[in-house]
């Protein structure tokens, strides 16, 4: 399915849904038949869950976001500089808030460009999308609805001399070490000698400032967490009751990850009918939601050379708390993060 706005400078592909393991629900079956158990992150982007993603970047426990937009407004211009005149793919683009300082350097080269926004939420990304239209005259869109792996296969010819894969936000926090190898290995391969990639981390901090930012006293996070369930009884005729579990997340100081759960306080039963599942809960168990690493600086530039993206600069704040690396492909030499 293609989108296409009437003046042709936004075009929108919606990518078909791929048969397997992550589309029909058997993820779920197996995150909750395993002890301990967990489901994907992924199953918390419905729309709600995309609005209450949006709100949470605004809270004022949570730094993340503030600390990285501070950061591209010093760094977006020379980011534009040292790159030159290029394609942007955004991985997870959401409402392209904090991409706006990285855009607005690229549309002052008053060139024509293209930005390849990519996310699951096909309602934001057009909206979003639609806007920036109007905001940037030089600039031309190609969004592509679906998960990081299936559209980073789905990409568009290459229009421009460079590509720069945009991954902001420490959204690689949430991958394991496993899940994180496999995209960068992606990242590599579709990307050609030359080109780019822009990462955001979120760094190692005091346990105090991390456990406020996913525990905020308005209950954003827990509002946000919760839809979980909802949205599962949406996708797969599910009977969830979110009265039946709170909110909880914690810094686990050995692996340097916060582990976000939802934790069960009533002995109940929960079908999926569309997956013809039932599962058992008693008082005090858990589900892992989510987790969050929290990163080393040089670490991760060792790990990103070690997949042949050579680190051309680091940007980061005056508390030493998020990091922004540029890097450029070449050829890998091989080790693990």
């Amino acid at each position: 399915m293609l989108f296409t706005n009437q003046e042709k400078k936004v075009e929108i592909k919606y990518l078909p849904n791929i048969s397997g393991n992550e589309e029909n629900g058997e993820d779920v079956v197996k995150g909750l038949s395993s002890n301990p158990k967990v489901l994907p992150p992924k199953y918390f982007y419905d729309r709600t869950g995309s609005l209450l993603f949006e709100k949470i970047c605004n809270l004022p426990e949570y730094y993340p976001t503030r600390t990285e937009t501070q950061i591209l407004k010093t760094a977006s211009p020379e980011i534009a500089n040292l790159t030159g005149i290029s394609e942007l793919v955004e991985l997870g683009s959401g409402s392209s808030t904090k991409t706006r300082l990285l855009l607005s350097a690229y549309e002052n080269m008053r060139k024509p460009w293209r930005y390849i926004p990519i996310d699951v939420s096909g309602d934001m990304l057009k909206n979003s999308s639609l806007q920036l239209e109007k905001e940037y005259s030089h600039l031309s869109i190609f969004g592509l609805v679906g998960t990081y792996e299936q559209a980073l296969f789905h990409l568009p010819p290459k229009e421009l001399p460079s590509r720069m894969i945009v991954f902001l936000g420490s959204t690689l926090g949430n991958f394991t070490t496993i899940e994180c190898d496999r995209l960068f290995n992606e990242v590599r391969d579709v990307l050609e000698e030359g080109d780019y990639f822009l990462l955001g981390i979120d760094l190692q901090k005091p346990v105090s400032v991390l456990e406020a930012a996913y525990n905020d006293a308005q209950g954003v996070t827990a509002q946000f967490n919760l839809n979980m369930l909802s949205h599962l009884n949406q996708l797969f005729e599910g009977d969830f009751n979110p009265n039946n579990w709170h909110h909880k997340a914690i810094y686990n100081q050995h692996l340097h990850q916060i582990e976000m759960y939802l934790h069960c306080h009533q002995r109940h039963q929960v079908s999926l009918k569309n997956l013809d599942l039932t599962v058992d809960f008693a008082d005090n168990d858990f589900i892992l939601t989510e987790i969050s690493r929290k990163f080393d600086l040089q670490k991760m530039e060792g790990f990103l050379k070690s997949h042949g993206l050579n680190t051309i600069k680091c940007w980061t704040d005056e508390k030493q708390w998020f990091g922004l690396i540029l890097a450029q492909v070449r050829k890998a030499m091989g080790n693990s993060l």
